[in-house]
């Protein structure tokens, strides 16, 4: 764990996705915090520079990804400005010892958390509140045909989806998919 000014990063379980805690100072009228300074996130880990942000917005149960660049790919700094996910990040870098694994943390506009996903991994979440709003930075500008995916559910990577709020587990049939994020293959696919 790393803290320089108002960031603590922590390395995750993967070597080059780390989870970064944002302070926040807050009174009667609300908070203010800093998401993003060059000097505290190089002396945290986390050296990209980054040339794209992107925003959505989702309801309860949306499930976007698993997604990646083929040719081009992206590190991302992911947070939640609403609401509440469970964002995953899958490494897809081969040689890498953690190949096929994966990590997963809660992002939340409460907790104030976000998550850095190296160039190499496959990208989703999980909307867990009613809605979210859901902001990130990307360090390569976003190419329409270069997009690949994985099957959110393929049991050869193994997420454990957590259960949405007011539910007590995951229900898969709650799940809001694109017709494109319904069709990603599996993981083992991409070794043929």
């Amino acid at each position: 764990m790393v803290t320089s000014g108002n960031f603590t990063f922590t390395e995750t379980s993967i070597d080059g996705v780390i989870i970064v805690d944002v302070k926040a100072y807050g009174d009667a009228r609300g908070y203010f915090m800093e998401t993003y300074k060059q000097p505290d996130f190089v002396a945290g880990g986390i050296d990209v520079e980054f040339v794209q942000d992107n925003q959505s917005a989702s309801t309860k149960g949306v499930l976007r990804g698993l997604h990646f660049q083929i040719n081009h790919p992206q590190s991302k700094l992911v947070r939640v400005v609403r609401g509440k996910v469970f964002d995953v990040a899958v490494d897809l870098r081969e040689g890498s010892p953690t190949y096929g694994k994966w990590e997963g943390c809660v992002l939340s506009e409460e907790n104030h958390r976000q998550f850095f996903i190296p160039r190499g991994f496959a990208h989703g979440f999980l909307v867990l509140s009613d809605y979210a709003e859901f902001c990130y930075k990307c360090d390569d500008v976003y190419h329409p045909n270069d997009e690949g995916g994985l099957m959110w559910n393929d049991p050869a990577i193994g997420i454990e989806w957590p259960a949405m709020d007011g539910d007590d587990a995951f229900d898969e049939s709650k799940l809001v998919l694109s017709d494109k994020d319904q069709l990603h293959p599996p993981f083992d696919a991409r070794e043929a």
